[in-house]
């Protein structure tokens, strides 16, 4: 997400309006939500994710122990734990 120019897409009246609030600063005016989308939407991240958490089940179930599965992923063993916890279910 990049930043727009207030001058470029909001009327003088608007910008004055805002600037009594917050002269000179920045603000986050966030999406209508009709328009929200859930994290990882837009990007491969979350089936990443999905399938690296399957690939630490598949070891573990293999006889790969937690602080081996910590150590190669670069995960503290609570999350290798909480990963193993819910991919059981």
């Amino acid at each position: 997400m990049g930043y727009m120019k207030a001058e470029e897409i909001l009327p003088m009246e608007l910008i004055e309006l805002i600037q009594q609030y917050v002269d000179g600063r920045n603000i986050y005016i966030p999406r209508k939500e009709e328009n929200r989308q859930e994290w990882g939407t837009g990007t491969q991240t979350r089936q990443q994710l999905q399938r690296r958490n399957q690939e630490i089940y598949e070891q573990f179930n293999a006889g790969i122990c937690i602080a081996k599965l910590a150590e190669a992923y670069f995960l503290s063993e609570k999350s290798i734990q909480r990963i193993l916890r819910n991919m059981r279910r």
